[in-house]
């Protein structure tokens, strides 16, 4: 299992700067968010992710751990962010959780259908908020062994 100093990092596709704020705070309080890096709209996410634009002298090997996704995007939507890193060989594995504050059916399963590995829910509260994300970043960065961690 990693340590916080061993652990990889997140990027988080959030649009809100409330939710972001928030997020951020929550993974701050347990030292999840050593590298983070935050992008605020579906096109900034598939840009920063296959080093374009903005992000060309990116490193394309160093791909986060986990992506949290929200669905609610301008310029491209979280669905479409998902469906072309799906659709990709460097990011067809890549872990996405998409963490929206939707609770429409048919986000959910359009977000599994699309290749979401978890579908979590923002509460409105902020301590269920940050509760929430803290479960998140302490199960993708410290007890998930993705496909591409060496050794």
């Amino acid at each position: 299992m990693s340590t916080p100093d061993t652990m990889g990092s997140i990027l988080l596709v959030e649009d809100n700067p409330h939710d972001e704020a928030l997020t951020l705070r929550a993974l701050q309080k347990r030292h999840l968010a050593s590298d983070i890096a935050v992008v605020r709209d579906g096109a900034e996410a598939l840009n920063y992710l296959f080093c374009k634009a903005a992000y060309a002298d990116r490193h394309p090997a160093h791909l986060p751990s986990v992506v949290l996704l929200d669905l609610k995007l301008p310029k491209v939507d979280g669905l479409e962010v998902l469906r072309r890193l799906r659709a990709d060989a460097r990011t067809k594995v890549l872990p996405v959780v998409v963490l929206t504050s939707s609770d429409e059916p048919r986000d959910v399963i359009e977000s599994y259908q699309a290749g979401a590995n978890s579908y979590v829910r923002k509460p409105v509260e902020f301590e269920q908020f940050a509760e929430a994300v803290q479960q998140v970043g302490l199960y993708w960065l410290l007890v998930n062994k993705p496909p591409h961690t060496r050794g």
